[in-house]
């Protein structure tokens, strides 16, 4: 066993000094691989990922690597003989022990002698950390043919083991009977049933200056066991609603009652109402998988209820050559909770909305009554 490793030793110290290397050509997908030949038959081989990977040992100091090796593989030796096990590993921690010095973080060292072991030849293997590992096997004859590995960085084998380890994370996450997402809602707003009171202006919106934006944070709950189809779809949302007028009309509060009037000194370049609502909906929804496991197609409808943060009017005119631009902060009579339905279709990545409140826009008696309407496309996270 010391002459194994001795033999170690000198591997080590010769990858990290050598200059020079006889290279072979391995399929792509494998680490870069060096092979050295040395005259007594021995062979050691090299797995790189870059050329970097191997400049960085050059950190380490020579007679300080060995002497930790000839330690702690002695140490290896004695536990090894007299333990019952087939295998014996120990870890140490250099750098932990010499704080300050460049050493290695971590050195594994694992024996092997299970009667098969003994009958081919000795074996033990290194490890220093995540990116420097070596591994020696003797002939029981003592002959040559002894064979030396050492890793550099991750091999094919961590590659695979992390590769299933992401697998498997993903798996777990994608059990889970809980998923939360972000999404964003961008679309229209119109006026459903609309009825101003006698003698005055219905509403008449610009389609497209009439936009309503959410910002959603929504909860998908699973019911039922994994693979199954059936959700339900919650989660705060805060909607942005903008409702455009023509006609050069605006809202303005008379005696307490919001009405809705014709520009006749102003000629209005933007006229609006603006409602922040903090919307929460509850959705039942059925969603099936495509190809490959990803998003198919699905389909829900639920309701929602919501609460006024704040409104505003806006205007924009010109005056005097000069373009101006008011806007009024108030409650405008404005029905501060809001409830209604809501639905949702989609297939893979596309997927479009529609929310239809079933109160009034406004308090009765006090504005306008009409139903708010949104529709439009949601961007997935």
């Amino acid at each position: 066993m010391k002459r194994l490793s001795a033999l170690l030793a000198a591997f080590v110290l010769l990858a990290l000094a050598s200059p020079c290397f006889a290279r072979t050509t391995f399929p792509a997908h494998l680490d870069d691989t060096i092979v050295v030949k040395l005259p007594n038959q021995a062979t050691m081989t090299l797995f790189v990922k870059n050329k970097q990977q191997l400049r960085e040992l050059r950190a380490y100091k020579l007679d300080s690597l060995m002497l930790l090796l000839d330690t702690y593989i002695s140490q290896a030796e004695a536990a090894g003989k007299n333990s019952k096990s087939e295998q014996v590993t120990m870890e140490f921690y250099p750098a932990k022990d010499r704080p300050g010095k460049q050493v290695p973080e971590q050195i594994r060292i694992t024996m092997r002698n299970d009667a098969s072991t003994r009958s081919n030849g000795d074996k033990v293997e290194v490890n220093m950390g995540r990116v420097f590992g070596v591994k020696v096997e003797e002939n029981a004859d003592g002959k040559g043919g002894d064979r030396v590995d050492i890793h550099l960085g991750s091999t094919a084998k961590d590659d695979s083991v992390a590769a299933a380890k992401r697998k498997a994370k993903k798996e777990a996450y994608k059990n889970r009977a809980v998923h939360n997402n972000f999404t964003i809602d961008l679309g229209l707003n119109t006026l459903v049933g609309a009825k101003a009171p006698q003698n005055q202006l219905e509403p008449d919106l610009k389609p497209i200056g009439s936009r309503y934006l959410s910002l959603n944070w929504h909860y998908d709950i699973r019911v039922g066991k994994p693979g199954s189809p059936f959700h339900l779809l919650t989660g705060p949302e805060l909607a942005f609603n903008n409702y455009m007028l023509d006609d050069n009309s605006r809202f303005i509060n008379t005696n307490g009652v919001t009405t809705l009037v014709s520009e006749t000194d102003l000629s209005l370049d933007k006229s609006k109402l603006a409602v922040t609502m903090l919307n929460l909906p509850l959705m039942a929804t059925l969603q099936f998988k495509g190809n490959n496991d990803k998003d198919g197609f699905r389909i829900g409808a639920g309701g929602f209820i919501g609460y006024r943060l704040g409104s505003h009017t806006k205007i924009k005119y010109s005056e005097d050559g000069r373009t101006r631009k008011d806007k009024d902060r108030g409650s405008y009579n404005l029905t501060d909770f809001q409830y209604g339905v809501q639905g949702l279709i989609g297939i893979r990545s596309l997927e479009l909305f529609g929310k239809y409140n079933l109160n009034d826009l406004f308090k009765n008696d006090l504005g306008i009554q009409a139903q708010a309407l949104s529709f439009g496309i949601t961007l997935l996270h």
